[in-house]
């Protein structure tokens, strides 16, 4: 969950807390917030950054704190394309004018977002290929600030997502048309990753499965995507949806987004995560017991209750291990 609290991109005391406290509450994996590759592709100015060598000392202090709390270290590379500069979420998150310390947003296509939102400027190829490469550039500094998870975010309607759904995408090019054609820059970026991510180390895409409009990204090709990036370096799909049409009516209920990670891993044989609406600790463990995703993954749950792994274990009868500074709130007596 993007925390919006950065100076210049710079991760803070707040990063290693936030996230530090998660990983004391129990979690296996702690996934940094979305990081952007390049300082235009953040969603607000305050977003967390890894597009300079700069960043990656104080991202390094948090995946190093994590791993020495028995956490997996993660982290999101992200560009927030056609829906960025905007402001903080507690100030409504408008799109911010350029005096107001925003700036041009760019795109597949110049269409925008929603009504109050700038038009983006329209990516040229020369332009595209550039991208790409700030994704592995961003790739390498997460490498050596010591994550172990990098988890591209292809969802929520931002510049892979516009890349991929014919709502936001109406080229004429070669990334623009056809499913194939559509899903050349995540393919593009997916390689240039894993150009410089080992293979020992995970490789997570996260795509939003659906649209949940007419006429726009549909589960099918999510399918289609899943089988064309399995190949190229992915190891596991995280399915969420939505993001691109601001007029997507998403039928939102527990799991409502697990039988995207069912279908996927079923008909591709990817691993996949199940994200959205997951509280319960029976809930996530009957998800897994029946093979419907690999891996549960949350998000606001784990702002409400940085513990909830402690919480899942007692519920679910099983153990967890604590930090021994911890131990004596847990022990019989």
């Amino acid at each position: 969950m993007c925390q919006y609290s950065c100076e210049d991109g710079f991760a803070s005391d707040w990063h290693l807390v936030h996230l530090g406290s998660r990983a004391i509450g129990g979690a296996a994996l702690v996934i940094a917030e979305a990081s952007a590759v390049e300082a235009r592709g953040r969603i607000s100015p305050w977003d967390l950054g890894i597009w300079k060598d700069e960043h990656v000392p104080s991202l390094a202090r948090v995946a190093n704190f994590l791993k020495q709390l028995g956490a997996a270290p993660g982290i999101q590379l992200a560009h927030a394309g056609r829906k960025a500069s905007t402001d903080v979420p507690w100030r409504g998150g408008h799109p911010l004018s350029l005096s107001a310390g925003g700036w041009q947003p760019v795109a597949p296509s110049p269409i925008a977002f929603n009504e109050g939102y700038p038009t983006p400027a329209e990516l040229s190829v020369e332009e595209i290929r550039k991208v790409v490469q700030a994704f592995a550039a961003a790739a390498k500094r997460a490498l050596d600030a010591g994550f172990e998870i990098i988890e591209l975010h292809g969802a929520h309607g931002y510049l892979i997502h516009e890349f991929l759904s014919p709502i936001s995408n109406q080229r004429r090019d070669e990334y623009g048309g056809s499913l194939e054609n559509r899903m050349r820059f995540a393919l593009e970026v997916i390689q240039a990753v894993r150009a410089v991510w080992p293979e020992r180390l995970p490789l997570f895409l996260r795509i939003s499965a659906s649209d949940w409009v007419e006429g726009g990204w549909t589960l099918d090709d999510s399918v289609e995507l899943a089988r064309a990036a399995g190949p190229r370096g992915v190891d596991l799909i995280d399915c969420s949806s939505g993001g691109t049409a601001a007029n997507a009516s998403i039928p939102l209920k527990p799991g409502y987004q697990v039988p995207f990670a069912e279908r996927i891993r079923r008909e591709t044989g990817l691993l996949t995560g199940a994200v959205g609406l997951i509280t319960e600790p029976e809930q996530a463990a009957k998800i897994i017991r029946e093979e419907q995703a690999d891996l549960v993954l949350l998000a606001r749950e784990f702002l409400r209750e940085p513990y909830w792994p402690i919480k899942a274990a007692k519920a679910l009868k099983s153990s967890v291990t604590v930090p021994v500074q911890y131990g004596r709130a847990f022990s019989a007596k």
